[in-house]
């Protein structure tokens, strides 16, 4: 019994070593197998990657680049998208967004890149420019050097051709319609070009009194802004002052002007970051205070008084008496007529005399335009 049952408990022991036999065997098949499988994928994953790279992963490479290059804009050289102008006038920024942007400025007076300065012809029109032509022949052979900037009523769709000068040159409509608002929002669109140096308001009634290059010349080389700026002691100067205008605008300060300018890039950005000034014009210089006759004279020559020739080159007729200039129409455009507008002038130019006081004329009607067309080679030098 005690021998049997030992063999019974020693033929035990032969089982259970035979079954740990099995179990240490069988991790080991399973890490061959493992082993195996993972030599397999390794060989498929290398054969897949090869095939990609040399067939389809240059065209799928290709194909999504496009549109990679369209969502990430390309930093063109950093300094391009400071420097070149907008390439549409028209936005959707408000006046406030607008002026913000537009008083940008640098501190540095030299450029670190070639900037080729040029003028902003600005056009402050209720419609149409019927003297087009005439000023697409002064601008003809000069582009790079000038700029050109439309405000008309919001209603009006110009129908200029893709050729011409105009087209597509109309600037955004925000905000309040008065004429010193209208004014602002030129002068803020034409800052947007880094390059605009000068800024001429003209209204469609206006001709150009010389050909492109003496004008620009003598815009170039001025030392001053052009702003008629004089004090009018009568009824309609000082008698259009008030007193809730101080302390910002004492009556010794009040002034007068035509509110067709030429100034320089400091002073425009003056008049378009102004805050202090605008508000009392806008509160208190109501009919019969002209807004457009007193703003501009009178903030300049508080803020920039020895930076103001302190006249227009804009030339205009008031011998025919009235509230307006006289209008020009066909049967004025005589020879007699043209030189008493471009001579017999006497002013002051960088502090010296000069008999070239204006650049500019205003007004003339539509009619007008056909005969300047046929005298402005001769007379006007385009």
């Amino acid at each position: 019994m005690q021998s049997g049952m030992v063999l019974m408990e020693e033929g035990k022991d032969p089982t259970v070593t035979a079954r740990t036999n099995q179990s240490r065997g069988f991790p080991q098949r399973l890490l061959q197998i493992l082993v195996g499988f993972f030599l397999l994928c390794v060989v498929f994953s290398a054969i897949s990657m090869y095939m990609v790279r040399y067939s389809g992963f240059q065209s799928a490479v290709a194909t999504a680049r496009p549109s990679f290059q369209l969502c990430v804009e390309k930093p063109s050289n950093g300094l391009e998208q400071w420097i070149r102008p907008p390439s549409k006038l028209m936005h959707n920024m408000t006046d406030q967004e607008l002026f913000w942007r537009a008083t940008f400025m640098p501190r540095m007076k030299n450029y670190p890149f070639d900037r080729v300065p040029k003028i902003a012809f600005m056009f402050l029109t209720k419609g149409p420019l019927p003297l087009a032509p005439l000023w697409e022949r002064f601008f003809n052979g000069h582009e790079g050097l000038y700029s050109i900037y439309v405000h008309s009523l919001p209603s009006f769709q110009d129908q200029f051709p893709a050729s011409s000068v105009f087209y597509r040159r109309q600037v955004s409509e925000w905000g309040k319609m008065s004429m010193c608002d209208a004014e602002r929002r030129l002068l803020a669109n034409a800052l947007l070009d880094i390059s605009n140096e000068w800024f001429i308001l003209l209204s469609e009634s206006c001709i150009p009194l010389y050909n492109f290059s003496v004008i620009y010349h003598y815009i170039m080389k001025s030392k001053y802004s052009f702003m008629g700026a004089f004090d009018d002691p009568g009824p309609f100067g000082r008698g259009r002052y008030n007193s809730n205008m101080a302390p910002e605008v004492n009556i010794t300060q009040w002034r007068k002007g035509s509110q067709w300018f030429e100034v320089n890039r400091k002073l425009a950005v003056y008049i378009v970051e102004d805050t202090k000034f605008y508000p009392k014009f806008s509160d208190f210089c109501k009919p019969s205070c002209y807004v457009d006759e007193h703003y501009f004279p009178t903030m300049l020559t508080i803020q920039a008084p020895n930076l103001v020739a302190n006249r227009s080159i804009t030339w205009v007729d008031w011998s025919r008496g009235g509230a307006h200039p006289a209008t020009f129409g066909r049967a004025d455009i005589t020879e007699e007529f043209l030189k008493r507008v471009l001579e017999g002038q006497s002013c002051f130019y960088n502090n010296q005399p000069s008999s070239v006081c204006f650049l500019f004329a205003r007004k003339f009607a539509p009619s007008a335009l056909d005969p300047l067309l046929l005298v402005a080679p001769k007379y006007l030098g385009y």
